[in-house]
């Protein structure tokens, strides 16, 4: 008995890709900036929180009915502890538009901003081990 015989896919072809003009966009620029002051509406000019690129951000209820498909998506994406910066790149938006979009959050308690937490800051395990012995010898 012979094995059945093996057939290589072949990729499906793709159009080229659209040639770019001289001063086109380049790569990371959005195509529609229309689109971005229309995610941040009147807000953009006002006071945002103090957020920067390392700040940790935990969703702390799920998207309400009238929240926007980016606010929703946010929300989702930060059932976990997320960065900014990571936040930013998951929804291709620029650290701008994910500032405004956290300061409405932030003011409607959906989100928590946390501090990263620094290596340094965190006990040695050793050192703690050394107290809980010498605790238990008392």
């Amino acid at each position: 008995m012979t094995p059945p015989q093996r057939r290589r896919r072949h990729p499906k072809e793709q159009p080229p890709p659209e040639p770019v003009a001289k001063g086109g966009p380049k790569q990371g620029e959005q195509k529609n900036p229309e689109r971005l002051y229309i995610l941040t509406g009147a807000t953009a000019g006002g006071e945002r929180a103090p957020i920067d690129l390392v700040t940790l951000i935990v969703t702390s209820a799920d998207p309400p009915p009238t929240a926007t498909p980016e606010q929703s998506a946010l929300l989702r994406l930060c059932r976990a502890p997320l960065s900014v910066a990571e936040i930013s790149a998951y929804l291709s938006l620029p650290f701008g538009v994910v500032t405004v979009l956290l300061t409405e959050l932030l003011a409607a308690e959906l989100v928590q901003a946390r501090a990263p937490i620094v290596r340094e800051a965190v006990p040695d395990r050793s050192l703690l081990e050394a107290v809980m012995h010498g605790l238990q010898k008392l």
